[in-house]
């Protein structure tokens, strides 16, 4: 991985300036269970934010409540100008539908083909297509992840390392403005890790896309970030760049840096 350029951006120095995601003083419990205890972040047009924790650090939930699928107890989370805790269902739906996302599994449908299950995210999103507006965008997200000779395949008949490049595939076909990384490089061998790291970076150059990148992978967060934030039992611990985090004196973020 030596080779391979960090991302240099400092805290505070955004592509363009332009927030796309605004957390504010954001709290979620499940029960007596304190998940997200007042956060605030942001994530400007054209960055890839890391957010770096250890299982149970609130980084799923924040996502969750960043689609509304789940709702926040507390605080405002505005996602392109629109607080998403006001929204109604179908409001919601109109900003899912402008969000790609890398499930951590890939997460296909296994009765369906690759061609398939690109088909039908892309319809889903826009029924106006004709079949050779399908046909082309879907030739074109499997070329952009390096896998157009997949076309035809089960997910079944798909590598772990395949899969998750279909699943992003899946995520770019819609031309997203925000895409959302769930542990991109989890499960994977150190190639095939790599692989998606130099991925996730061609993507941003390629679509200019603006990213939340949810990872417990230093490797990731130190090629991909623009910028880090680091969750401790709901709270950001840490933020800053990669040599930021890793320079903090804080014992329990050194220990993410020991082996």
């Amino acid at each position: 991985m030596e080779t391979m350029a960090k991302n240099t951006l400092k805290t505070g120095e955004h592509p363009n300036h332009q927030p796309l995601i605004m957390f504010k003083e954001v709290y979620k419990s499940f029960g007596a269970n304190n998940v997200l205890n007042g956060i605030s972040f942001s994530v400007n047009k054209g960055e890839n934010l890391i957010i770096l924790g250890r299982s149970g650090s609130g980084k799923s939930v924040a996502v969750k409540c960043l689609v509304g699928l789940t709702k926040a107890d507390k605080g405002e989370i505005t996602v392109m100008g629109k607080d998403v805790t006001k929204l109604n269902e179908q409001e919601l739906n109109q900003i899912r539908m402008k969000i790609g996302f890398l499930f951590q599994n890939g997460a296909l449908y296994d009765s369906m083909t690759v061609r398939q299950n690109l088909a039908f995210t892309l319809e889903h999103n826009n029924r106006n297509l004709s079949k050779a507006e399908v046909d082309t965008a879907i030739l074109e997200a499997l070329t952009n992840v390096g896998l157009a000779d997949a076309i035809d395949k089960m997910p079944s008949e798909l590598s772990g390392g395949m899969r998750k490049r279909i699943g992003l595939a899946r995520a770019l076909i819609i031309k997203p403005e925000i895409i959302i990384y769930d542990e991109p490089t989890a499960g994977l061998d150190a190639i095939t890790a790599r692989e998606i790291i130099e991925l996730i970076r061609s993507i941003k150059v390629k679509y200019n896309a603006t990213s939340i990148i949810i990872t417990h992978d230093l490797t990731c967060a130190k090629y991909t970030g623009d910028r880090i934030i680091v969750l401790k039992d709901g709270i950001i611990k840490a933020e800053g760049s990669y040599d930021d985090i890793e320079n903090n004196t804080d014992e329990w973020i050194k220990s993410f840096f020991q082996k």
